[in-house]
């Protein structure tokens, strides 16, 4: 083989597959009195989208109290551990009762 070729990795695809089966949480109901938090990684249209979410879930649920992604800092960027290390702690603090997630692309 001439050393100038292209050396090439494979990997298999159809390796086996897991996934912990566990029955789902059961809804919060009522929104009404609940805090919602925002986490949002800063990518795709979250700054059009969480304030629709915001509006709608307000009209709905007039006593709801939602936090901003603000608050939570970006779970992406450059301070990406940090910020995911706070987050379980941060949530208790503000006594979150659900997330609405806006992270993937």
């Amino acid at each position: 083989m001439d050393q100038h070729e292209p050396q090439y990795e494979v990997v298999w695809p159809l390796g086996k597959s897991y996934w912990d089966e566990r029955e789902p949480m059961p809804g919060i109901g009522d929104l009404n009195g609940k805090t919602i938090g925002e986490v949002w990684d800063r990518v795709f249209r979250g700054e059009e989208i969480f304030p629709a979410i915001r509006a709608a879930l307000k009209q709905r649920y007039p006593g709801v109290r939602i936090l901003g992604y603000e608050t939570f800092g970006d779970p992406h960027g450059i301070h990406q551990k940090e910020v995911l290390a706070n987050l379980p702690a941060l949530l208790r603090e503000h006594q979150v009762d659900a997330v609405i997630s806006g992270v993937g692309a």
